[in-house]
């Protein structure tokens, strides 16, 4: 499972056998032994692309890794508001033979995480992936590279290093903005619980183009629910969301946000993403989002997160605002038994904290629970205590240390919520 960020490398062209030209890598080795990867964990802040600037409740953008500050776009990340390309490479090594096909562990990914996208953006992004049909053959046995969940990166280097130098030439990797590479499942020093995202210190630049991170799945088959869409994530600038105890101290992962969006748990029953992080990404246009400031009362009308734009209407709103520091903001959003959130057992107005200060995995988002004394779905919640976090219908809740009164009022005929703010 994926809990938690390469050089340049020259390229030349070579003429094939049937005038076909290729770019292929040179010296891809060398290049590629002095290699820093960090998981998920370091690029610094990168260039900003200016967007929400103007808008009071814009948190900034900060040093920490994965930022959700959303008043400008790093752009050493892709940003998923067009169609991104994908490539599958399926690795297997010479101490094991492969036992399920690269068709079906392609099934066992696509076309779902396409389709998680295509709903968490109405339509904004599409995923275009193109699994390759057979097994790239990888130099040394799975057990040689030590795989594990905190790789050493000397051996993560070498790994990397051998599968982008095999893959090459069957792999036009100018075609792609993401590349994802599958380990054979079977293999016996494959561990599931290192898959992540890696980002390289300096982009490898291969077929013209610069790979600047890469996705390394080293899944069972059927793999965990959702997990690629969790690593897609960390692709398009997203924090983890889950606590991970430190240190090797047993605790609970799932603290911070429980069921409540895909980047805190693969399993969770509301995966869709938070309302903050489609701001983050530009999936909520700017007229979407309330800024509720000032002291007072105000009455707002929220969306469901799950809607769809044309049942929501040209002036929809679902995503509530009220900045409470410079890097800190309380955030409102209506959630629903619907859409990627089907199998929610609680519906209701969600408040959540959101810091862009604290870095992936150091709770950048914290759910309030409404329910503090309660928990629910024992049965299929990933957290219980929070599954039934959000405000629901006729309730009212004060914000822990702001003074903050949220209301759920009521609902509209479209089923939109009338939510009323007192602060």
């Amino acid at each position: 499972m994926s809990r938690i960020p390469l050089p340049e490398v020259d390229v030349q062209r070579q003429q094939t056998l049937g005038g076909v030209e290729r770019v292929r890598l040179r010296s891809a080795a060398a290049a590629l032994t002095s290699l820093l990867a960090l998981a998920a964990i370091s690029l610094v802040s990168g260039p900003a692309v200016a967007s929400e600037s103007a808008v009071p409740c814009a948190l900034p953008r900060t040093s920490a890794h994965h930022s959700l500050g959303v008043d400008s776009w790093n752009s050493s990340y892709p940003r998923p508001v067009r169609t991104l390309n994908a490539v599958m490479i399926f690795l297997s090594f010479p101490d094991s033979r492969p036992s399920t096909d690269p068709k079906d562990l392609a099934a066992d990914y696509f076309p779902a995480t396409s389709r998680f996208f295509d709903q968490a953006s109405y339509g904004k992004f599409r995923l275009n992936a193109e699994p390759q049909q057979r097994w790239v053959r990888m130099p040394a046995a799975s057990t040689s590279y030590r795989i594990e969940r905190d790789w050493d990166p000397g051996q993560r280097t070498r790994y990397l290093r051998d599968a982008i130098r095999a893959a090459d030439p069957t792999t036009d990797f100018s075609k792609y903005d993401i590349v994802y590479l599958v380990a054979d499942p079977d293999a016996p020093g494959v561990d599931s619980d290192a898959t992540k995202v890696v980002n390289f210190d300096r982009p490898v630049r291969a077929d013209g183009r610069d790979i600047k991170r890469v996705v390394t799945v080293f899944e069972h088959h059927p793999p965990d629910r959702n997990v690629l869409a969790h690593e897609t994530g960390h692709v398009f600038d997203l924090p983890d969301l889950y606590h991970r105890p430190q240190d090797g101290k047993p605790g609970d992962w799932d603290t911070y946000v429980g069921d409540w969006d895909v980047m805190g748990s693969q399993f969770g029953t509301a995966p869709d993403l938070f309302g903050w992080q489609k701001w983050k990404l530009g999936w909520l246009d700017r007229q979407e989002v309330v800024c509720v400031t000032g002291d007072g009362t105000s009455r707002i009308t929220l969306e469901p997160l799950s809607a769809s734009p044309a049942k929501a209407g040209a002036a929809g709103k679902r995503l509530a605002v009220m900045r409470t520091g410079e890097d800190r903001a309380i955030a409102i959003e209506v959630r629903v038994s619907a859409g990627l959130d089907r199998a929610s057992c609680k519906e209701g107005v969600l408040v959540y904290r959101v810091r862009s200060a604290s870095a992936s995995g150091g709770g950048p988002i914290q759910v309030l629970d409404a329910h503090p004394d309660s928990e629910a779905c024992w049965e299929k919640s990933v957290y219980p205590p929070l599954a039934d976090a959000p405000v629901e219908l006729g309730e009212t809740f004060t914000v822990p240390g702001e003074g903050i009164k949220i209301e759920a009022e009521g609902r509209t005929k479209s089923g939109a919520w009338t939510i009323k703010i007192s602060h």
